[in-house]
């Protein structure tokens, strides 16, 4: 392939006497007369220190340039936002975070689009930056590389980030002192990285690389390590190649590369919220993908990984052994992937894992077939007359597969969070937080706080909580999330009245509140929407254009 056609966004900015001024302005950030020639990469850094988990991408950023450089391309390093959820949740901060993931794919989308890069990588560090980032590459379809941060080391008696949340409830119930609480918070973080379990960092950053939007190995590695470094340059690398080869994230991000990223999904034991993101990119791809399909893959897709927050290990002991690619391995010779999808090395999937080698011999991280954590899936979508358009549960069998107990109704978080921890909560209940849907929230807030404080205070197998908002990958327990309709919109669960009696089913799949449908009508009659709680700003106009979460909360359907 020509310069030209590898240049074919380029071109047109810097080519001919009449881009004399735009040569101008970039031989002020250090372009020289033969870079003016070079297809040009733009690098997206999600890079701040407001968190562990992007505090380091700056150096993998430049690696990432140095390697675009290398292969005979023009390197440009701009950066996009990251929020912290780790910091925000349990406040009103928290609905900012689902709002980052639009934000980022909108920034992304505005640099690139503007400046006339010919390729991409972006480099993600943190829940909603990284699917944030691929809806960006995937609206803009020039060829793209996207890199994982890589996941943090475990702190101080192999604690983590859910360790300190689950802290404070077990404080709350007495079983912990100050002192220990303190001694926890000051060594759980011990440095850069992604949240430490198979939390939803780590989850989506397995499903884009089982994707193919990764190059093999980018998901497993620690955030502070030689192999990272290699991988952010080798990503550089690779764009070169994706321009030579007319390779765009559409030829990669097909029907059945999201079918792979379901099934690794499942086999990890992932969090509930990348059915949310995946069926975000999914949208922004134009590839068709709705909640039954879950249902179908983990039909036959069983929990392979003994992972928190429900499991032992952690992402960094996953990297030790080998990460996921001998897991991918394991399920392709199961016929469980599509090995014929093409990846960003220009090769198909079974190309990428034929030399891949199988796990250590007595390792007990990734159990085999015939010894699974769960036979089929955790993510578990279940509808009802409480959830008629779908919703998301985690249950791994351990929380059992049954739920009845009486409704105890709260409008926000923060009024659940200071009910379990004065104790009215008690066993029996199903919390039901309401109106903190997409819309509602607005911004869909993580419920971690809450059921962290659950589970701390030794309440994680005696009750349930269920929400139109959606819950961290840390979070673990009887928890339905993404319940739609959502409240604001007048779904089922703005219905539910204190005492009403709620039935989880999480072998048949059902959620269902107890009365009748005569009477469901008439408290639906008598519903009146809240006012909206945000009128300006990046909240409000996010609770006006975004979608239900069933299909993904997504900000630009058509």
């Amino acid at each position: 392939m020509t310069d030209d056609k590898r240049r074919r966004h380029s071109a047109p900015v810097v080519d001919g006497l009449g881009k004399s001024a735009s040569r101008a302005m970039l031989r002020a950030v250090g372009f020289t007369d033969d870079d003016f020639r070079k297809p040009q990469v733009g690098v997206a850094s999600t890079w701040s220190n407001l968190t562990p988990c992007n505090m380091h991408i700056d150096g993998l950023a430049r690696e990432a340039a140095k390697g675009a450089d290398a292969a005979g391309g023009k390197s440009l390093i701009f950066n996009t936002i990251t929020v912290s959820d780790g910091i925000a949740n349990g406040t009103e901060g928290m609905k900012y975070s689902l709002v980052s993931r639009e934000v980022i794919a909108d920034s992304i989308e505005t640099v690139a689009g503007c400046e006339g890069f010919d390729g991409l990588v972006a480099i993600g560090g943190c829940d909603k930056n990284m699917p944030g980032c691929i809806m960006g590459l995937a609206r803009l379809n020039r060829p793209s590389v996207f890199v994982y941060g890589g996941t943090i080391q475990p702190g101080e008696n192999h604690t983590d980030i859910i360790s300190v949340f689950e802290a404070v409830g077990a404080h709350a119930q007495g079983n912990m002192d100050l002192i220990e609480v303190k001694q926890i918070e000051e060594t759980a973080i011990p440095g850069p990285g992604s949240c430490g379990g198979m939390y939803t960092a780590n989850t989506m950053a397995s499903a884009i690389e089982a994707m193919g939007m990764s190059l093999p190995g980018s998901s497993a590695q620690n955030a502070v390590s030689d192999t990272k470094l290699a991988d952010c340059e080798a990503a550089g690398a690779a764009v070169l190649k994706l321009l030579d080869e007319d390779i765009k994230p559409s030829d990669i991000m097909t029907r059945k590369a999201f079918e792979n990223a379901i099934t690794v999904v499942i086999a990890l034991g992932g969090s509930t919220n990348a059915v949310l993101h995946l069926l975000g990119m999914a949208s922004t791809v134009g590839v068709e993908l709705d909640l039954d399909d879950f249902v179908q893959i983990g039909k036959k897709v069983p929990v392979l990984a003994d992972l928190r927050p429900s499991g032992h290990y952690m992402m960094s002991e996953l990297v030790a052994i080998g990460g996921i690619q001998p897991l991918m391995k394991m399920l392709l010779e199961r016929g469980l992937l599509h090995g014929d999808c093409l990846t960003v090395t220009g090769r198909t999937l079974a190309e990428n894992l034929a030399e891949v080698d199988a796990y250590p011999e007595g390792q007990d991280i990734i159990h085999a077939f015939d010894n699974p954590i769960k036979a089929d899936s955790h993510l578990r979508i279940l509808f009802g007359n409480l959830s008629p358009t779908g919703a998301v549960a985690k249950i791994t069998g351990k929380e059992g597969t049954h739920f009845t107990g009486k409704a105890r109704v709260f409008h926000s978080e923060e009024e659940a969070q200071e009910r379990i921890m004065d104790g009215t909560v008690v066993a029996g209940d199903v919390l039901v937080i309401r109106y903190e849907g997409p819309k509602g929230g607005p911004g869909m807030r993580e419920m971690l706080t809450p059921t962290s404080a659950i589970m701390g205070k030794g309440l994680g197998s005696d009750v349930a909580l269920i929400t139109d908002g959606r819950f961290s990958g840390g979070s673990h327990g009887f928890v339905v999330g993404h319940i739609t309709p959502e409240a604001a919109e007048g779904g089922p669960i703005a219905l539910v009245e204190n005492g009403d009696t709620i039935t989880i089913d999480a072998v048949n799949n059902t959620i269902e509140l107890d009365i009748t449908d005569e009477e469901m009508q008439r408290r639906h009659q008598a519903w009146q929407a809240p006012a909206p709680r945000s009128t300006r700003g990046v909240l409000a106009k996010y609770a006006r254009t975004v979608s239900s979460a069933s299909i993904g909360a997504v900000t630009d359907l058509p």
